[in-house]
């Protein structure tokens, strides 16, 4: 049996950035971040899948799937450290919820299942497809995005979190979008 994932305790508040492959999470998360002047957590999955790419040429398992949820864990909770007030995660196990449903045909581990109701989040940021999709090796899914978007809301909703919808194609404008959500949704001076 896996033991369970323990977040760091804090007061620093968490906003999680989700949503498909090549919605801009990565770059919404330390725009964020440098905007609200703290730390953010990376992506554990993506480094994690780009060295198994180039050093075996395979990508994500079932088998990964845990590794990554506690590899994200594990950087969250060294990063929260140095945040301040607040601290932006570049995604988190609800993300790893909807990946393995999506791509193991309805499939996921029940460890990952209780551990998503384990790990608490004060805010999430959606974001939609609306922006072009671009090619990489890790990225699998041009033409499913409507699909994990749903996927992703459906955790989300499951969930039972607060969140809002980051829309429309000028980065500039979502990233303004983002910053007035949070402010409001979190009460931050």
């Amino acid at each position: 049996m896996e033991e369970n994932l323990t977040q760091e305790q804090s007061l620093i508040k968490r906003i999680v950035i989700c949503g498909p492959e090549s919605t801009g999470k990565s770059s919404m998360t330390e725009n964020l971040s440098v905007y609200f002047k703290t730390n953010y957590v990376n992506e554990f999955a993506r480094e994690f899948l780009q060295k198994k790419w180039e050093t075996i040429n395979e990508v994500c398992t079932k088998e990964d799937l845990l590794k990554i949820a506690k590899g994200q864990i594990e950087l969250e909770n060294k990063k929260i450290k140095t945040a301040s007030k607040l601290i932006f995660c570049d995604t988190n196990i609800s993300t790893t919820l909807a990946w393995s449903k999506t791509h193991f045909d309805g499939f996921c581990d029940p460890w990952l299942l209780s551990q998503s109701k384990l790990l608490k989040y004060d805010y999430y940021l959606l974001l939609n497809t609306d922006v072009a999709w671009i090619k990489d090796d890790l990225r699998d899914t041009p033409n499913d995005r409507e699909k994990m978007f749903l996927a992703h809301k459906f955790e989300l909703d499951n969930l039972n979190v607060n969140y809002d919808i980051i829309e429309g194609s000028d980065f500039d404008k979502r990233l303004i979008q983002a910053v007035d959500y949070i402010k409001k949704s979190i009460n931050f001076e």
